[in-house]
């Protein structure tokens, strides 16, 4: 293989669940390569890898400053997502295709399955004898790549779950009730985990929050609301859209009997059914006999979590600071891997980069660690001194 820069093409995708600074990633790519000689175009999939496939792609070569900074700024796939999950057939068409347009450097920007197609693309290119410089750029609200101290799109996620939170304790006290809110991740906390960043002051929500690290218990559930509610007067509640019982059998995909996914997976985020499920459990065991049920609402977060248009500035300058990274080591000559994000300090925070072995984070999931965990239903302040600095200024609320 050759060191330094190889002639040819490049070609940028995106996968999975959009996010907040999908974006920043894919304009942090586009300036990276644009000051590799010998790249002669930088084309965009369309719908990622299937766009592809189809030749539906799109010349950024001359994307300018101005509009690449607004591409920052803007959520969701600008190119288009997909959830396709490439076998080694599909990923011998993916070769194909990028043999057929002269490409030696693809980029794929997305979870663990997204760097695991980078990963075949690139054992059928060297199969081949053909030099593809083969990338997976990071991104996932549920910050569960291996690895990395946190993902790019989490810290966004995770200031839009503090502040909906923030909103939802403030009305849950003007109204007195029971309340729970369903938040994703379906193998990982630390999204739901970011909800505890809504507590300023004592008594503040949520009171209780339950992640798929630690088993749950329904009559516990039922228990932990009744004495919060005996002893506030209300209580809100985060739950995630993962959570499971002791035999690890997922509590949400037991009672959503609805579509699944690409990868077999049932819509959990697309559903409201947990939370309405949960909070019928909790009308029927907390109504006193003869009495009045407690009130009890529910909301499912869904799809909002993903990409809500209020950045967190350290996720911006990070997602796209992985994306430059990534097309510099390409242009180095390292012909495979993904990007990581490393903390090299807290106070004050800071970060960098470096790049892994596209194995260490294909198909894995990184769950929340022990020590981030307090009790069966709360986060410790280990982890809120870990997810603090990531998502930026939060508000502060009057009580009067």
């Amino acid at each position: 293989m050759n060191s330094g820069p190889i002639e040819g093409n490049a070609v940028i995708g995106q996968s999975g669940g959009p996010t907040a600074v999908i974006n920043a990633s894919l304009a942090g790519v586009i300036e990276g390569l644009k000051s590799v000689g010998a790249i002669k175009q930088i084309l965009g999939m369309h719908h990622g890898v299937r766009g592809l496939t189809q030749d539906n792609l799109v010349d950024l070569s001359n994307m300018g400053t101005a509009a690449l900074e607004t591409l920052c700024h803007t959520p969701s796939a600008a190119l288009g997502s997909t959830r396709d999950k490439p076998d080694i057939e599909y990923c011998k068409r993916i070769f194909e295709s990028c043999k057929k347009h002269d490409i030696r450097y693809f980029f794929y920007c997305g979870g663990n399955d997204s760097s695991d197609a980078c990963r075949i693309v690139n054992e059928v290119s060297n199969e081949a004898g053909y030099e593809l410089r083969c990338f997976h750029v990071p991104k996932t609200v549920d910050n569960d790549l291996m690895e990395n101290d946190h993902t790019p799109g989490y810290p966004s996620a995770a200031r839009f779950v503090a502040k909906a939170l923030m909103a939802d304790s403030a009305d849950n006290a003007s109204l007195p009730g029971i309340k729970v809110n369903i938040i994703m991740g379906r193998h990982a906390g630390f999204l739901t985990a970011a909800s505890a960043l809504a507590r300023n002051d004592a008594g503040d929500g949520p009171h209780l929050i339950y992640m798929p690290e630690v088993a749950f218990d329904l009559e516990q559930f039922v228990q932990d609301v009744a004495d919060t509610y005996d002893r506030l007067g209300r209580c809100q509640i985060a739950v995630s859209e993962g959570i499971q019982d002791k035999d690890g059998q997922s509590i949400g995909a037991m009672l959503i009997q609805g579509e699944t996914d690409a990868h077999g997976n049932v819509q959990l985020s697309g559903s409201g059914a947990l939370g309405d499920q949960l909070a019928n459990v909790l009308k029927a065991k907390l109504t006193p006999s003869g009495g009045k049920p407690p009130r009890v609402r529910a909301d499912t977060l869904g799809y909002m979590q993903r990409c809500y248009p209020d950045q967190s500035p350290v996720d911006v300058y990070e997602a796209r600071g992985a994306g430059r990274f990534a097309a510099e080591v390409a242009a180095q000559g390292n012909v495979d891997g993904s990007v990581a994000i490393v903390r090299t300090g807290d106070n004050p925070y800071e970060s960098g980069f470096k790049r892994i072995e596209l194995t260490d984070v294909a198909a894995k999931t990184r769950h929340m660690p022990s020590e981030f965990l307090r009790g069966t239903n709360d986060v410790s302040d280990a982890f809120i001194e870990y997810a603090r600095p990531l998502v930026g200024e939060l508000p502060r609320f009057a009580k009067i």
